[in-house]
């Protein structure tokens, strides 16, 4: 049977998504959980991964088209000849075939509940009848996709739903993180979730099983497996009555182990004690490349009450530091991880129960609906309320660092504040109060971009109100709160203007950082590694060369207007630099090119992978425009924006971030002249270009001979290997680049031949 791909509902109040690219065409395979396309909503722009593993068959929204969530996007069909494909792709991480019915029997289920509740209390005697409690037990499994080529583990940094916890089909389930990306891993069925086994900051290999989805059915096993008992039907009828909402499932399993023992079976009691396991949070694989993770900060404590989707704790690898939200709803029963540990990828971190499991056992026969009704208010609001948030993906775009290039016109990240968030989130706040997170913001937890931003313009976070989904405080709401401080002080600047000039918000000092000491961030403990062993294994040096680039100004002048309507990218130097630096490699290929000492051999790259250095927040990453030789200066323009703004916002994917042959960093986009870049291995050379200047040159006239004119001049600083780059290697391949750059014959890639 064919599977088909959906549109997931990316938050509460979104209603619509719009497919922006397509990943993977008509007749190509594609595995489980691989991005399959992109979709893009007011509040996010996110990756949606296969449901399943076949061949894409049909593409039914095209790019750039809007559709209505749950809509069609397109159909998974089998391999060729896949007998028995069809379960596969129904539920592909399942352990069998005959456990897709608890899967399949959820969103009847809930149809019946919304549409007729008189029923819903007929729903729990079939599933009691059939024995459906220890069949549906196993449900749909949930594993460790593979994030890029060279990765072979992840670990969990967040889950967004949990046990308990009903689950669409492609929601948003948890977060995961490499040594290259992290991401968004989606369900792969509808369903319950019955049990975690991977904890947040835990690290597992690929292909490992991170959590069990089963039908909503599943989590009335308790109440299924006593049908003799006359109590124990209402009691379940009642439940599936009372909450008309997603909730159900949750509230169902908070008071379905008090009738268990109430039955005196030695089995039920069983079950209700296997409920209290909880789920588990696990770490997630991240990249090909990354095997483990390390926990660095735990956001909340054992006995802390968590809502679905909030950030539990942070975790870090050698290539990203990420947030793991929590995959259920519950109490934090256990920490199995403690901070700065590492672990691999699939291990427990941590176990999320419900609090109401504890107390149900000495629970009376006479009164199991009291106790239920007295723990049930605390935790029934905060299941009702909390699925309304949506997983907030809106966080992690936030940092919004510039790019090696932006300052020369390259586009940056358009990261417009959104307008308030509507009024129904607004009492999720309340059920997160409990939680007691001091990180400000009323209890509400923030980011640790929210947090430095909030130091560095000296935001008090308790006076800002945030916009984000159940009241959070984003980076918008900090940075209005620093317009509006700066506001007054800017008003009487007329009459100050003949004073002294008051020192602008940048040269302020930054009293977040000043006398402090802390834990370097994974990704900065792997910067600083690789730097050191980077210059450790090659012979580096730096050579430095002069370029007039004023032709290029007049074409950029000429061009820019025209180019950005043409390609919807603004026109800057990068690209003109990019080409050149291309076209010199094919000319030099001892620059693009890799050593290996130990084999005695030197490999001379028949492709030019071009590495961007991009600055973040997190960091420097450098991701990689493949087969660059090819692209004009509007198809390098377009790529180092994409890239670019998706290195910033985490959608880079692992393989983006590997595989260069040769890198440009452009330090001049914060003014500075040249500098003298270190190499990214195992690559041979770098090349820095300047800041573009204008200043007075000698210049030879041929009528009037020497002469001084104003001209955009830069500085190319190339750094390389002396253990197979020469001096004069690196001064010719320069020489190419200078040449290339001064005759600004770039006419034709602008279309103004």
């Amino acid at each position: 049977m064919p599977t088909s791909v959906t549109m997931p509902a990316l938050g509460e109040s979104v209603t619509e998504g719009t497919v922006t690219r397509w990943l993977k065409q008509e007749g190509e395979q594609v595995e489980v959980d691989e991005p399959l396309l992109e979709v893009s909503t007011d509040k996010v722009d996110t990756e949606i991964p296969s449901p399943a593993a076949g061949v894409l068959t049909k593409i039914i929204v095209a790019e750039d088209e809007t559709v209505d969530v749950g809509a069609e996007l397109a159909v998974i069909g089998g391999d060729a000849g896949g007998d028995g494909g069809a379960p596969a792709q129904e539920a592909p991480a399942q352990e069998a075939p005959a456990q897709e019915a608890p899967a399949q029997e959820a969103p009847a289920q809930e149809t019946a509940a919304a549409a007729a509740p008189a029923e819903e209390a007929p729903a729990p005697q079939p599933s009691g009848d059939s024995g459906g409690g220890g069949g549906g037990g196993g449900g749909t499994t949930v594993t460790m996709p593979a994030l890029g080529e060279s990765v072979t583990e992840g670990t969990v940094t967040r889950w967004l739903k949990q046990e308990g916890e009903h689950v669409e089909a492609d929601e948003p389930l948890l977060e995961v993180s490499t040594d290259k990306v992290d991401t968004e891993i989606p369900s792969p069925a509808s369903g319950t979730l019955t049990k975690i086994m991977v904890a947040e900051d835990e690290t597992v290999e690929v292909g490992s099983e991170l959590a069990v989805i089963g039908g909503d059915g599943d989590a009335s096993g308790a109440a299924a497996g006593a049908p003799p008992e006359a109590p124990a039907e209402p009691a379940s009828a009642e439940d599936q009555e009372m909450p008309a909402a997603p909730a159900a499932q949750v509230q169902e399993s908070a008071p379905e182990p008090e009738p268990a023992p109430a039955s005196g079976g030695g089995g039920d009691g069983g079950q209700g004690g296997g409920a209290a396991d909880g789920t588990p949070v696990t770490m997630p694989a991240l990249g090909e490349s990354v095997t483990e993770g390390t926990v660095t900060r735990w956001l909340k404590a054992v006995g802390d009450e968590v809502s679905a989707d909030e950030p539990l704790l942070e975790v870090s690898t050698d290539k990203v530091d990420t947030e793991i939200p929590s995959p259920a709803s519950g109490t934090l029963l256990e920490i199995t991880v403690g901070e700065d540990e590492t672990v691999e990828v699939g291990a427990q971190l941590a176990v999320i129960g419900s609090g109401a499991a504890g107390g149900g056992a000495p629970s009376a026969p006479a009164a199991p609906a009291a106790p239920a009704q007295q723990e049930q208010p605390a935790p029934a609001p905060a299941q009702q309320e909390q699925p309304a948030p949506a997983p907030e993906p809106q966080i992690s775009p936030e940092p919004t660092a510039d790019f090696y290039g932006e300052g020369q016109g390259q586009p940056g990240a358009s990261s417009a504040p959104a307008p308030a968030a509507a009024p129904a989130p607004t009492p999720a706040p309340a059920a997160a109060a409990p939680s007691g997170d001091g990180d400000g913001g009323g209890g509400q937890y923030v980011t640790p971009l929210v947090r430095r931003l909030a130091a560095e313009h000296g935001i008090d976070l308790s006076s800002v109100e945030g916009s984000g989904v159940g009241g959070r405080i984003r980076k918008q709401d900090v940075l209005a709160a620093a317009e509006q401080k700066q506001a007054p002080a800017a008003a009487p600047t007329p009459a100050a203007s003949t004073a002294t000039r008051t020192p602008s918000p940048a040269a302020q000092p930054d009293t977040s950082l000043r006398g402090r000491t802390e834990k370097l961030t994974r990704l900065r403990t792997v910067i600083a590694r690789r730097m050191v062993e980077s210059l450790e294994v090659s012979a580096q040096l730096t050579t430095v060369l002069e370029a007039d680039v004023s032709r290029i100004a007049t074409l950029r002048n000429r061009a820019k207007r025209d180019f950005e309507t043409r390609e919807g990218v603004k026109l800057s130097f990068l690209p003109f630099f990019a080409k050149a630096a291309i076209e010199a490699l094919k000319a030099h290929p001892v620059v693009n090119s890799s050593i290996d000492l130990e084999a005695g051999t030197v490999t001379y790259h028949d492709t030019e992978n071009l590495g961007v250095a991009v600055d973040t927040d997190r960091g420097l990453l450098v991701p990689v425009i493949r087969d660059a030789g090819d692209l004009s200066i509007g198809g390098l323009s377009r790529r180092i924006a994409d890239l670019a703004e998706r290195t910033r916002i985490n959608k880079v994917t692992p393989d983006e971030l590997g595989g260069g042959t040769f890198t440009l960093t452009n330090t001049g986009s914060r003014g500075a002249l040249f500098d003298t870049p270190i190499i990214n291995q195992p690559q041979v050379a770098i090349l820095g270009t300047g800041s573009v200047v204008k200043r007075p040159v000698v210049m030879t006239d041929p009528d009037l001979g020497e002469v001084i004119a104003v001209r955009s001049m830069v500085y190319l600083a190339l750094t390389y290997d002396h253990r197979i780059v020469d001096g004069a290697d690196a001064a010719r391949f320069l020489v190419t680049v200078k040449d290339r750059l001064e005759a600004g014959q770039f006419e034709g890639d602008l279309g103004l031949a």
